[in-house]
């Protein structure tokens, strides 16, 4: 599909000048500086609200990465052309909807040819209220955000294929974007306990099972039973939660888990509530938003990532060892590893551009990682990392109980 491009430096008066869509168009994508990209529609009609447009290399699992929480506000750019090709089932999912407000991708869906296939992606996106735009040239908007950084954006789908372009392009200027916006609470569930394991497998009670306290900041499903196959007993408090809530359930470990947003505006409430939880003494674990708010915790800074990293394809080097493992991620800010005080060392590198992916607390059992182990989607080449956390959890429940 052709694009439009606004050259004038007066956007609105560019944009009264493409309401009409070029022939076979159906949908737009609409840029904060007044670019208009138009393409084909599918899903739901909607024209979606304001949101931050970002791109994900991987190269499957496009059901869990839509409900992934730590995607709200976004809109994704798909990399890989073949978006759709299995369909969708009832157990991908991260979350219980669709957590991005829409999708771009190279091409129109094809049909889904997998055995688990229940129903399209397009039949999907209608369900879940979401629209998405195929036709696009997915390279170049990729190299503009790359060239450029995050840019807000919102996809117009209308069902009488009128645009009113000049009212979203005002609806774009007034949007804050996601920086300094806590997303978190939103993202966050209600306090329960999680009882399914990998491949939504529900476990045999056992009684060697430690007890951990999950901190929901938009968990991921996947991430929760990766938890219990590691033989946790899991109980899940959003993050918001009061230090006394958390005494209440007994935790042997805390696990603080992934999220949307900037983790400055989610420390307002995360990092007092951290640092009380840190005289409990006990094993302590992050993931990605968990990781920045551990190191804020700590002392810590944040900042926000050119580009942010999302995909499955992520080379991550530990330290120590100088092994190097295939990560998944899904971020936009980092930790900045210069900030962190003395006693905090950074445990591992992003050998795409050096940023920090891991940290652990000298001397205690507190330690943390940028990127997604539970590889969903994606490589599982860090899935250890559970089983490193259960045994943090077993050595100090058995050193406590020599002392007594």
């Amino acid at each position: 599909m052709p694009s439009s491009s606004a050259s004038s430096c007066n956007k609105q008066d560019a944009l009264l000048n493409v309401l009409t869509p070029p022939k076979g168009a159906t949908a737009a994508l609409l840029l904060q500086n007044g670019d208009v990209f138009w393409g084909k529609g599918y899903g739901a009609h909607a024209v979606t609200d304001p949101a931050e447009l970002c791109f994900c290399t991987a190269t499957t699992g496009y059901q869990e990465t839509l409900t992934d929480p730590s995607f709200s506000k976004q809109i994704i750019i798909f990399t890989f052309p073949h978006i759709g090709n299995t369909g969708i089932n009832s157990f991908d999912n991260e979350a219980s909807h669709i957590r991005a407000y829409g999708l771009v991708t190279k091409e129109l869906p094809t049909a889904p040819s997998s055995w688990r296939s229940e129903r399209t992606l397009p039949e999907w996106l209608i369900e879940q209220n979401r629209p998405a735009i195929a036709g696009l040239d997915t390279r170049r908007l990729v190299s503009l955000l790359r060239q450029k950084g995050p840019q807000n954006a919102l996809i117009a789908f209308p069902k009488n294929g009128k645009f009113d372009l000049k009212q979203a392009f005002e609806k774009l200027q007034k949007w804050e974007g996601l920086e300094s916006q806590d997303l978190a609470e939103d993202a966050a569930g209600e306090s329960r306990q999680w009882h399914e394991g990998r491949w939504q497998e529900t476990l045999p009670e056992t009684k060697n099972k430690v007890r951990v306290v999950a901190l929901d900041f938009g968990a991921k499903d996947n991430i929760l039973r990766s938890l219990v196959s590691a033989g946790a007993d899991v109980h899940v408090v959003p993050g918001s939660s009061s230090i006394e809530e958390i005494k209440k359930l007994k935790p042997q470990g805390i696990f603080l888990s992934n999220g949307p947003g900037d983790p400055e505006a989610t420390g307002k409430y995360g990092v007092p509530l951290l640092q009380e939880i840190f005289k409990l003494n006990i094993p302590i674990f992050g993931i990605c938003m968990g990781h920045q708010l551990l190191a804020r915790a700590l002392g810590g800074k944040t900042y926000r990532l050119p580009q942010g990293h999302r995909g499955t394809n992520h080379p991550v080097k530990e330290l120590a060892s100088g092994k190097v493992e295939i990560t998944s991620q899904n971020h936009g800010f980092a930790v900045d590893p210069e900030s962190l005080p003395k006693g905090v060392i950074a445990t591992h590198i992003s050998l795409f551009d050096g940023s920090n992916e891991g940290l652990e607390v000298v001397g205690k059992n507190i330690f943390s990682v940028q990127y997604h182990p539970e590889a969903s989607p994606g490589p599982s080449d860090a899935v250890h990392l559970f089983e490193k956390f259960m045994t943090m959890i077993r050595q100090n429940l058995s050193k406590n109980s020599s002392k007594e």
